[in-house]
């Protein structure tokens, strides 16, 4: 008990102190977890609103692959990037692995299907006339498709959240195609992975706390979003 709260103690004078490792871990997960949202928000919510709203072959079928991937094993994900990305692989030639990059398109490819699927869930929830109305009156298909994905907002940023929720909390592909890399690659889920093993539960401890805290924020902040909206609505 004495080793778990003096490990709590030495954890919070290391994020007091500012700790310029601490802030370099902190600033690439932030990098490479911010910019994975960004690209697979664009694709999932595209991809998402698409599936809700038109009909075209297959369209099941892709549904289906989506809801599917949602729990895509990421040590699984990690490895065929790796096969890829590998000098002897088809995208060898582009250098990525063991960069930022290869470990930004691994979490693409693990928020994009959960952000897809929400975003499809959400689009489907919204109430048929809203988009009936927007045709009725004139409005193009891209309009009334705009009108309807204002509607199911929050449940879009939801779909956000969890992507970046899934993004930010990987370890497994992250630390296969990205390689751990001190200074360069080394981002919060696989400093506490490496730090835990060598027996640095300070470190580890500091680390996992700002990533509860950085996952709090992110949950507050729509949770104001939501509220504001709701509140300027009524």
């Amino acid at each position: 008990m004495d080793s778990i709260w003096e490990g709590f103690v030495k954890a919070f004078a290391l994020i007091l102190s500012f700790d310029r490792e601490l802030l370099d871990i902190l600033l690439m997960s932030l990098r490479v977890s911010g910019s994975a949202l960004i690209i697979a928000s664009i694709l999932g919510i595209a991809m998402g609103t698409l599936t809700a709203l038109r009909r075209f072959p297959f369209r099941d079928t892709l549904i289906t692959v989506l809801h599917s991937c949602m729990g895509l094993p990421s040590v699984l994900v990690g490895l065929l990037l790796y096969l890829i990305l590998s000098r002897s692989g088809p995208m060898g030639f582009m250098a990525l692995l063991y960069t930022p990059s290869a470990m930004i398109l691994a979490q693409v490819i693990l928020a994009f299907p959960i952000i897809a699927s929400l975003t499809h869930s959400a689009v489907l929830s919204v109430d048929p006339i809203i988009r009936l109305t927007a045709q009725t009156l004139g409005a193009t298909p891209f309009q009334a498709a705009k009108a309807v994905v204002h509607e199911a907002r929050f449940g879009i940023m939801s779909a956000m959240v969890a992507g970046f929720g899934r993004a930010i909390s990987e370890v497994g592909a992250v630390l296969i195609v990205g390689g751990n890399i001190a200074g360069f690659t080394r981002v919060m889920t696989t400093t506490i992975a490496l730090e835990t093993d060598k027996g640095n539960f300070a470190l580890a401890l500091a680390i996992g706390l700002i990533l509860l805290a950085v996952s709090v924020c992110i949950n507050l902040a729509f949770y104001r979003i939501q509220r504001r909206t709701t509140a300027g609505r009524s």
